[in-house]
């Protein structure tokens, strides 16, 4: 094990990847010589050289196309978009191409990883605080991954990089640099499609995304003292969903609240709360909490910023909510 940034944790998965596989390499804006706005890539191009780390011109709907051509040619880009916010420029080659090309051709892959961070808390304004997991979510063929350990950082990218599909990996611009253990293991990989249970409970299960996660376990503490026992579930994997790990959760706390950083509206939040609906109805006791953003931009104030993001207050009143 050694102490590492969430960051430094996506760097070593990277390094370790490339020197394993030759056929990987890296595109994206600011990457190379910058070594990435957040830094994930620093000091890669100098290990790898330019033709396989890669800084491009600002073209996120072209970039996308590339790595779709890329995979089907034999090899494995990994394409960073810098924001999640201008995500909905590479959908065209997300729904039309990458996700239905196995479905079509029955011998090609497309092994690619597309990497983007968003989520709000940084005074970043409404143009760089977006959380877009529904858009991608919502499309059959892709996979979506958003870790929040630094561990689960580096063993996820490991294994979207060698899937043989495309893979999205959400990142959360407030991880980057939270420091935890890492295998220090080129073999170290964690299973797509698998949820981690943060803390155990008995009384109502919290199932959430990326850093709502780490509010989430706040909550759990707040409930703690009230004497309420909160499970939490980190689901890691978007899509495909640990089903049975929340059906398991549920048959054992009969409530639940779902937490996600995205829009209330059609969001990551309402599919979760349908599929539980769908899949466990029978154990509940109450009905399903979302915890989400407003239907509404993330505003610049810092102070308006903090009062509308979901938060470890709202996600504990969601719970006591459910609970009566």
């Amino acid at each position: 094990m050694a102490k590492l940034r969430y960051a430094e944790a996506l760097n070593q998965a990277l390094r370790e990847e490339m020197q394993r596989d030759p056929s990987v390499f890296l595109f994206g804006e600011d990457i190379a010589r910058y070594g990435g706005v957040f830094k994930v890539t620093r000091g890669l191009m100098d290990e790898f050289g330019e033709g396989r780390v890669r800084d491009t011109p600002i073209s996120e709907q072209t970039l996308a196309a590339m790595a779709v051509t890329a995979a089907m040619t034999g090899t494995r880009p990994i394409l960073e978009i810098m924001y999640a916010d201008f995500m909905p420029l590479v959908l065209d080659a997300l729904i039309n191409q990458a996700s239905i090309y196995e479905y079509l051709w029955n011998d090609v892959s497309m092994p690619f990883v597309l990497r983007t961070q968003g989520g709000g808390g940084a005074g970043a304004g409404a143009q760089h605080s977006k959380s877009l997991d529904s858009l991608v979510a919502h499309i059959p063929g892709l996979k979506v991954v958003a870790p929040v350990t630094p561990a689960d950082a580096k063993g996820l990218l490991k294994t979207a990089i060698r899937d043989s599909q495309p893979v999205i990996f959400l990142e959360h611009k407030l991880l980057y640099n939270l420091r935890d253990d890492v295998p220090d293991d080129p073999d170290f990989t964690v299973e797509i499609g698998k949820a981690r249970t943060v803390c155990e409970g008995a009384d109502i299960s919290i199932f959430a995304t990326s850093r709502m996660v780490l509010e989430s376990h706040k909550a759990a503490e707040l409930l703690a003292a009230d004497g309420i026992s909160a499970e939490v579930i980190d689901l890691r994997s978007l899509r495909p969903l640990d089903l049975s790990a929340i059906k398991t959760s549920i048959a054992k706390t009969h409530h639940a609240v779902v937490v996600n950083e995205g829009w209330r509206f059609c969001g990551y939040a309402a599919e979760l709360s349908a599929t539980i609906m769908d899949h466990a109805f029978d154990d509940l006791d109450g009905p399903v909490a979302r915890v989400t953003l407003p239907d509404m931009p993330v505003p610049y104030s810092e102070p308006l910023e903090m009062a509308v993001l979901p938060n470890a207050a709202k996600i504990a009143d969601a719970a006591r909510a459910t609970l009566r």
